[in-house]
């Protein structure tokens, strides 16, 4: 990909010096269509092989993360599901990684999955059910959700980012275009109004709690210290199981403040998953 792009600057400035050495105005407008119409075709071409790259990759990597599964690598196995994760986030790859990780004993990581898994999909009754297993399993709770963020675990994320961008696209064209177009309004206008604003309105709690939702995370490794300060020197203040919910409240270093249902406190960086994978800036 970034092969590509800079294959596009490159061709654009020969472009400019191709343009400004030309001395006719017949020959610089033969050599601009020519040039404008290849460089057109680098970039349809890029943005068709963009996605089949993308995609191959991570077919790649789920058929390595498969193959190693079956032949006992769990390991690899997870490694290979969490590339083919990056590469294009569905709700079965993150499901299988789920998998991987909790036949390999890492607890933490398989929780984590299971929940981006939901994140994705929420109608994965596998991941559901893998989830409720796992907690039952190591007497782990369920992250304690306010009513909104429950509303906004009814429907994928983006589902609900794009209902809202819909009813709003919807009803400021329905409100603009008649009179623009110098057309009288109608009664069916008013309806698709009043129904695109009352969808938009219903959409606004559920963004609230996806947005809040995803300060969530969940303790990757066993025996986590909880600091009193960001710093290996400081008092631990609890020790927390893999799998744990805690929700982010801020950064500083290669600590994050978290928040669980016991106590807060800091631990480090790589100890802890979100629930959205996020940059964290430090303080």
């Amino acid at each position: 990909m970034n092969l590509l792009v800079v294959l596009v600057l490159v061709l654009v400035l020969v472009i400019e010096r191709v343009e400004k050495r030309t001395i006719t105005r017949t020959r610089t407008s033969t050599r601009t269509m020519w040039a404008r119409a290849f460089l057109g075709s680098i970039l349809l071409l890029s943005f068709i092989a963009f996605p089949v790259i993308i995609t191959q990759a991570s077919d790649n990597a789920f058929l390595g993360g498969t193959q190693a599964y079956y032949a006992g690598d769990y390991l690899r196995s997870a490694e290979q599901f969490r590339a083919a994760a990056v590469h294009q986030p569905a709700s079965g790859t993150l499901q299988n990684l789920g998998i991987a990780e909790w036949q390999r004993g890492s607890a933490g990581a398989a929780i984590l999955a299971w929940e981006q898994s939901l994140w994705v999909d929420p109608f994965n009754p596998a991941s559901r059910g893998n989830l409720s297993f796992a907690r039952k399993t190591s007497q782990l709770e369920a992250p304690d959700l306010i009513w909104y963020e429950v509303v906004s675990t009814w429907l994928p994320a983006n589902w609900w980012a794009w209902t809202a961008a819909i009813s709003f696209w919807m009803v400021l064209a329905i409100s603009l275009l008649p009179g623009i177009l110098r057309r009288p309004k109608t009664i069916w206008h008013q309806a698709l109004a009043a129904l695109g604003l009352t969808v938009l309105l219903l959409t606004i709690p559920a963004l609230m709690g996806a947005h809040r939702r995803s300060g969530l995370g969940f303790v990757l490794q066993k025996e986590t210290a909880l600091r009193l300060t960001p710093t290996q020197e400081a008092q631990v203040v609890s020790r927390l199981a893999a799998g744990e919910p805690a929700r982010w409240l801020r950064s500083r270093g290669n600590y994050v403040l978290i928040r669980t249902s016991r106590a807060v406190g800091w631990i480090e960086r790589a100890q802890f998953g979100f629930l959205c994978p996020r940059t964290s800036v430090a303080e």
